[in-house]
């Protein structure tokens, strides 16, 4: 029958989860120690523990060796000679043993015995739980809440205590003590102080089995999980995909009425889920991914990179990117690319940069633009505007900035910007005015004579007094030919003075709203 240390010992394995040669081990090294320490002496010593008497005793071994020419450890070695004395028929190699008394030991050495003992049974345990959960990783386990620990939650798994650190838990969660709980096993710390299993409520893997529990179509694998990506206590997004063309993966998940999604948004205290169906082309993967934000075209920019330019409404964009960047954030997750989000507007001015980049600038001088005049050409000149691109590019209120612009002025270098622009679109109208002119005239000259002399007719001919009549047109090419051969054209010269009167009126007009302010 064992003795009641020795059954002592057996409780406490069972209760440890160890095996009891474990403690029974620690006991007799404890008392080896305690007994060498007492006795101050580096001799081997072990201890012995008699499981029926439950005695323990305390002995030193030494190794015989032939003779004094081999002993190399005079404190653990022994000469042949020697130990026929004390044991005969002793032989070169086995061990001699020697009993120390322990009964002299006193509170000291059994405090110390006591201990070496706990410390012992503390890293067999640990070798026990890390033997037990340590291929267990990623796994999905059933806990209770036995305590908090500041910000850490500490759970019963049943054979070991686990850790649930303050970033692997749900900012939407909050748990009472004896609670039971799911969680997934993240790993096993050995070099932990306390308890060295980690466990999480944040990782993917809980959401992934918490649908194989909803959805039968999951467990039976007729639906697959492609990808999760997770920011637990604010939002998931799983892609699901369907082994069978009859059987829709994001109806099967979702479940009449949302019931079954809505099982598992109560199990994750209200956190977001979008269901989204996998597509193994990458473009319509990243369409689906951003929703419930509406895609204009996704592009691949670096395929070796795993780039996406994904470029969408103006009104979409902030949708698109999410509160906080979460919604961009967790569709690159899902994908596994980097995602790039422009607006429309910001992809149209990227791609005129790089157009005037190809294109090397704008170089149009300003003086191009007739209608401005001179006075306000000097003026813009003066300020360091120098080209028609530039002056296209500045708003209202930087060129309001400039010293002798006003409202009226501004608004003529708005209209004289805009006209000039639209040459180039609707092409030159003086070759169709000069084609006019030559068929009313009748000459067989080239198109440009015709045109000037038909435009100095028409001048004539509004400048004739009422009653008089008007001259023919041979009259009028023959008194004016010289005229137009050697001084300026007369319609340039009523622009000219009317440019003139109109930055006059201008610099005025300007100069009064000045002053009234």
């Amino acid at each position: 029958m064992a003795s009641p240390l020795y059954q002592s010992i057996e409780l406490l394995s069972r209760e440890k989860g160890i095996e009891p040669e474990i403690v029974v081990g620690a006991v007799e090294e404890a008392i080896a120690l305690a007994t060498r320490k007492f006795y101050k002496t580096q001799e081997n010593m072990r201890g012995e523990l008699n499981k029926e008497t439950g005695e323990i005793t305390a002995y030193v071994y030494k190794t015989v060796v032939a003779g004094d020419d081999e002993v190399e450890d005079p404190v653990n070695q022994i000469t042949l000679e020697e130990a026929n004395e004390l044991a005969p028929g002793a032989e070169v190699g086995s061990e001699i043993r020697m009993y120390k008394d322990t009964s002299p030991l006193g509170r000291i050495a059994a405090q110390l015995a006591k201990q070496v003992i706990f410390q012992k049974v503390r890293e067999a345990e640990r070798d026990t739980v890390f033997q037990e959960y340590a291929h267990r990783e990623k796994e999905v386990l059933t806990a209770t809440v036995k305590r908090v620990e500041g910000q850490d939650t500490i759970f019963d798994l049943g054979k070991a205590e686990a850790r649930c650190p303050k970033r692997e838990q749900s900012r939407l969660e909050s748990f009472s003590i004896g609670e039971r709980v799911r969680v997934v096993l993240l790993k096993v710390d050995r070099a932990a102080k306390g308890p060295q299993v980690i466990v999480s409520r944040a990782a993917p893997e809980l959401v992934q089995n918490l649908f194989q529990s909803e959805v039968p179509e999951i467990y039976d694998g007729t639906v697959v999980i492609r990808a999760i990506a997770r920011e637990a206590g604010e939002r998931t997004k799983i892609a699901v995909m369907s082994r069978d063309k009859d059987v829709d993966p994001v109806g099967a998940c979702v479940g009449m009425k949302g019931m079954r999604v809505q099982s598992i948004i109560r199990e994750l205290r209200g956190e977001k889920i979008d269901i989204i169906e996998f597509s193994e082309e990458i473009t319509t993967f990243a369409e689906k991914a951003l929703q419930p934000a509406k895609v204009s075209r996704v592009s691949i920019t670096d395929l070796g990179e795993k780039q996406l330019e994904v470029i969408v409404d103006d009104t979409q964009l902030s949708l698109a990117i999410g509160k906080k960047g979460q919604n961009v954030r967790l569709a690159a997750k899902l994908l596994g690319w980097k995602i790039d989000i422009k607006s429309e507007e910001e992809k149209r001015q990227e791609v005129e940069q790089q157009m005037q980049a190809l294109s090397g600038g704008p170089t149009t001088p300003i003086e191009q633009v007739t209608e401005l005049g001179d006075g306000i050409i000097q003026k813009l000149v003066a300020a360091g505007i120098t080209t028609v691109e530039s002056l296209a590019d500045m708003t209202p209120e930087q060129l309001e900035e400039i010293p002798g612009i006003g409202e009226k002025t501004l608004e003529r270098i708005s209209v004289a910007v805009r006209h000039y622009f639209g040459h180039f679109e609707e092409g030159e109208p003086g070759a169709e005015v000069a084609s006019e002119a030559a068929s009313a005239a009748g000459g067989e000259q080239e198109a440009a004579e015709p045109a000037a002399e038909g435009a100095v007719a028409v001048v004539e001919a509004a400048e004739q007094p009422h009653g008089e009549e008007p001259l023919e047109t041979a009259e009028v090419e023959d008194t004016l030919a010289p005229e137009v051969e050697g001084s300026p054209d007369e319609d340039d010269l009523v622009h000219e003075i009317q440019d003139e009167a109109a930055d006059e009126e201008a610099a005025v007009e300007d100069q009064e709203d000045e002053a009234a302010k």
